[in-house]
């Protein structure tokens, strides 16, 4: 029996009745064809029905006309800290002489970051770690309608060995030694309302006193909180960064592998991943940001930072903040990650989108980086669909557009398979849907300036 995901019981109520998405070029999430003129039923929060050019509505449903743009699944960033900046608010978001930041401030911050995510046409993300409570407050509230927003898993907190990383990020983590602490360690995860676990079996490359290149957990470690994990049905991502601890999560079966950007140098264990069905999240936009890189897609001199589209308000990003000697691996790990990128792609391994960067709504730009890396553009669209669904455990639920699944929708004014960027562009996101209801888009934020037809 599966589990009862708290991601899926924490969704607020689906809109009810029958809406027909009417004249959509349809992009569903997998290597089919592009489909035009089609329609989709969507009923009581679910699709009910894809139809093709001519067939009619059911009579009592409300007819939404797409004009031709694309359809598409909702974006699913599988790697991501959305709550995670609201530590710093707290600590840097007054200014010299103004009031101290009252404790429930940050909640109304967090709320607004969700809305942007789906604003975006973000409709579920991955949550691999953050502070406080948060995270499951937020999502709990949207449960009860208090704010639209995205779909949440979430881990609780993140399993660790004892070491400089718990310091570091002081609330993040749960260290446990020993195979009794970690199965106790997950248990504690699940009881939380964790959706899957999150398990580092390497240091981070973002903590100076860590060394990300051994294996931070034993492998008899490692396979008991596997084990525990898959017995209560929960899926587990693992921090992988140095090949000794890469090892161990691939050979004990741990379902994603986030980072890995050392991979390329052990070509067998990714022909593993492939067999057994394990899923890649390179995170390249966090090694870009560390490495000082901003918003740009390449990573060469003259390539130029991703300015946006119209109101975007993207400015050139600052140098980098990190210490010298997390830059110059910053910049290593990039190199390393686009030959794993381009590895991983001939080995057959699943690759999903995890961005692990900020602001948070702006995950496409790690869809835009993965293609300039060597994915095709169809490749980096599934990358955040229905591969992203399967990394995050919810493939019965969502990342295509087929009958059965829920409505969680994305329409774009523009072609993202001619022009990926397009995702970047606010005023190109027209429209979005949570179980069926418009939550977000230009189409529901007409300026009441503007004339209206008669």
């Amino acid at each position: 029996m599966p589990p009862r995901l708290p991601c899926l019981l924490n969704d607020p109520p689906a809109a009810a009745g029958l809406t027909w998405l009417a004249n959509a070029r349809l992009f569903d999430g997998t290597a089919a064809p592009v489909r035009e003129r089609v329609s989709v039923l969507v009923e009581d929060g679910r699709i009910a029905a894809i139809a093709e050019a001519g067939e009619e509505p059911p009579e009592a449903a409300r007819v939404i006309d797409l004009g031709g743009r694309t359809l598409m699944p909702g974006l699913i960033d599988a790697h991501q800290h959305a709550t995670a900046g609201s530590r710093y608010f707290r600590k840097s978001a007054n200014e010299a002489g103004t009031e101290a930041i009252w404790p429930g401030t940050a909640a109304h911050v967090v709320a607004q970051v969700f809305r942007e995510l789906l604003r975006m046409g973000i409709t579920t993300f991955r949550d691999v770690g953050g502070y406080d409570d948060l995270l499951v407050e937020a999502r709990q509230a949207m449960r009860y309608g208090a704010f639209d927003g995205p779909r949440v898993l979430a881990c609780g907190r993140i399993v660790s060995a004892t070491g400089p990383g718990g310091r570091f990020f002081d609330g993040m983590y749960r260290e446990a030694d020993g195979a009794d602490e970690i199965r106790k360690a997950v248990r504690e995860q699940i009881r939380y309302g964790a959706d899957f676990i999150k398990v580092m079996t390497t240091g981070a490359r973002s903590v100076e006193l860590e060394d990300p290149d051994p294996a931070q957990l034993t492998r008899d470690e490692v396979s008991v909180l596997v084990e525990e994990s898959h017995r209560m049905g929960y899926r587990v991502a693992a921090h992988c960064e140095g090949m000794p601890g890469t090892e161990i999560a691939i050979e004990e079966g741990i379902d994603t592998i986030e980072h890995g950007m050392y991979l390329n140098q052990r070509t067998d264990l990714l022909d593993r991943m492939a067999r057994d069905g394990q899923v890649l999240v390179p995170t390249l936009s966090c090694l870009y940001g560390m490495a000082g890189l901003g918003e740009r897609i390449g990573t060469s001199p003259e390539d130029e930072e991703y300015q946006g589209g119209a109101g975007s308000g993207i400015k050139r990003p600052p140098m980098p903040t990190w210490t010298t000697l997390l830059v110059d691996l910053a910049r290593y790990n990039v190199e390393q990650a686009a030959l794993t990128l381009q590895a991983a792609r001939a080995a057959g391994v699943t690759i999903a989108m995890g961005f692990d960067w900020g602001p948070p709504h702006r995950s496409a730009l790690e869809l835009l980086r993965m293609i300039h890396m060597g994915l095709t553009p169809l490749e980096g669209l599934i990358s955040a669909t229905s591969a992203a669904a399967t990394a995050v455990g919810l493939s019965d639920h969502v990342g295509t557009v087929e009958v059965g699944k829920l409505a969680d929708l994305l329409v774009i004014d523009g072609d993202p398979l001619a022009r990926p960027e397009v995702l970047l562009e606010r005023e190109s996101i027209w429209l979005v849907t949570r179980l069926g209801k418009p939550v977000a888009g230009t189409s529901v934020e007409r300026d009441p300036a503007q004339p209206t037809a008669a």
